[in-house]
């Protein structure tokens, strides 16, 4: 078994971790190392066929006037995003393909504002990349969360 110690352990008696112990001039058992090593291969390749991992997106800080941030995920059927800003208030919009999404946009600068596109409601665009923006159009800094979520997150 290319380079990997077997040992066979009799019920009562103690196995020694890293060492095989020979019976009969065979070597029996398997080392502590070795065992690892295979429980780390099993564990990759589990890993590996898992597929993408999907997390929100989020952005917290402060903006200086005229500063913007941009966060972006992939959305298959649903996207959410969420903004928050103190002081004077920000400017949110949420993009599709480069665009902003029609009626995402804040009015102006506010201080909460959020986007909600569902294919279930009939105002999802499309699977793609989706990039929520804010913006900090005041004359003073203001400290900003923005958050995206898409699909299952939602």
């Amino acid at each position: 078994m290319s380079g990997i110690t077997m040992t066979t352990v009799e019920s009562g008696a103690r196995p020694e971790v890293g060492r095989t112990a020979a019976r009969g001039g065979r070597r029996r058992g398997l080392r502590f190392s070795a065992a690892a090593a295979v429980a780390a291969v099993g564990a990759a390749a589990v890993l590996t066929a898992a597929g993408p991992a999907s997390a929100s997106q989020f952005f917290g800080g402060t903006l200086h006037p005229g500063e913007q941030r941009c966060v972006q995920q992939y959305a298959g059927y649903q996207v959410r995003a969420d903004g928050r800003a103190t002081g004077q208030g920000a400017k949110f919009k949420l993009q599709y393909q480069g665009v902003t999404v029609p009626g995402t946009g804040s009015p102006g600068l506010v201080a909460a504002w959020a986007a909600d596109l569902r294919t279930v409601w009939g105002t999802f665009p499309g699977a793609g990349y989706y990039t929520a923006c804010v913006t900090n159009n005041g004359t003073a800094d203001t400290n900003v969360r923005l958050e995206l979520k898409t699909d299952g997150e939602v």
